[in-house]
């Protein structure tokens, strides 16, 4: 349940959880538009967790994950990312 849902916990600071999701978002998305990936087909957005966590979740078009997962397949196979 949690924040998602519209239940707050009473004491629980959401908001600096949210404020370190919101960081990381961006940066993701930044690196997002450096490889070429449009954030209407991709983005990171900023949430909390039920415990005040933040909380990064990727939204997208499935060819943009496709796109996402093929540049990270070639960093793990040590091209760089090169397609």
């Amino acid at each position: 349940m949690g924040a998602d849902f519209g239940l707050w916990v009473p004491g629980v600071d959401y908001l600096a959880g949210w404020r370190e999701a919101r960081e990381a978002a961006d940066r993701l998305n930044r690196a997002f538009l450096g490889v070429g990936l449009e954030l209407s087909e991709a983005r990171a957005v900023a949430a909390t967790d039920d415990a005040g966590r933040g909380v990064v979740r990727l939204v997208g078009l499935p060819r943009a994950a496709v796109q996402l997962a093929e540049l990270l397949e070639g960093l793990a196979d040590g091209d760089g990312g090169a397609r």
